[in-house]
């Protein structure tokens, strides 16, 4: 997967490293940047979804399509969809023209809207990218678990680098008997939840 990435991929996945890194340095602020998971966590995440059973894939939280580029790779190797949603215009924008350049188009559905309001409307999820504002990851939480299949996979961003806003929800889902859970320190922690 990661040794045959096709080059209009390649080069997306290089322009909005590149663009990530200069916001971060230009002072761009926070609500306008990428705000992206860096390389070793998108390989994780396709590496992860690469291992999702058969089912549903979502990702809450789209930016401009950098995570769902590492997706893509799992997904076309599966032969499966995913469907991402995006709350902003700009980062809906910014995030057709990387999937048009990136020619994943086919695999892709893009949402522009609030996953809450469409997640009752997924069953049979077998993975779920969760990398939104941090306020809404314990309803997104609760409304897609319920909807997970058995051996399903939810990973959540930044369980390390928001640790002091996600503690609470963090620590209801290493308690939560559905699931067993853990947070895995690569990039921002990433926070991996598999369904019993």
């Amino acid at each position: 997967m990661f040794h045959n990435i096709p080059e209009a991929i390649k080069k997306r996945m290089n322009y909005l490293e590149f663009l990530n890194e200069k916001q971060r340095l230009d002072g761009t602020p926070p609500e306008q940047r990428l705000r992206q998971v860096p390389r070793e966590t998108g390989k994780f995440l396709g590496l992860l979804a690469a291992s999702a059973p058969d089912g549903t894939y979502l990702e809450i939280g789209t930016s401009a399509g950098y995570s769902t580029l590492w997706l893509a790779l799992a997904c076309r190797a599966l032969n499966r969809k995913l469907v991402t949603f995006e709350i902003l215009e700009e980062k809906v924008r910014l995030a057709k023209q990387t999937f048009s350049e990136a020619g994943i188009e086919d695999i892709v559905e893009l949402i522009y809207g609030d996953a809450r309001d469409y997640l009752q409307n997924y069953k049979n999820i077998s993975f779920c990218f969760l990398d939104a504002e941090k306020e809404v990851y314990a309803d997104c939480y609760e409304k897609v678990v319920p909807n997970m299949i058995s051996g399903g996979l939810l990973v959540a961003d930044n369980a390390l680098s928001h640790k002091e806003i996600l503690t609470p929800m963090i620590e209801r889902v290493l308690n939560d008997g559905r699931v067993d859970a853990l947070v895995v320190p690569i990039g921002n922690g990433e926070l991996v939840c598999r369904k019993l």
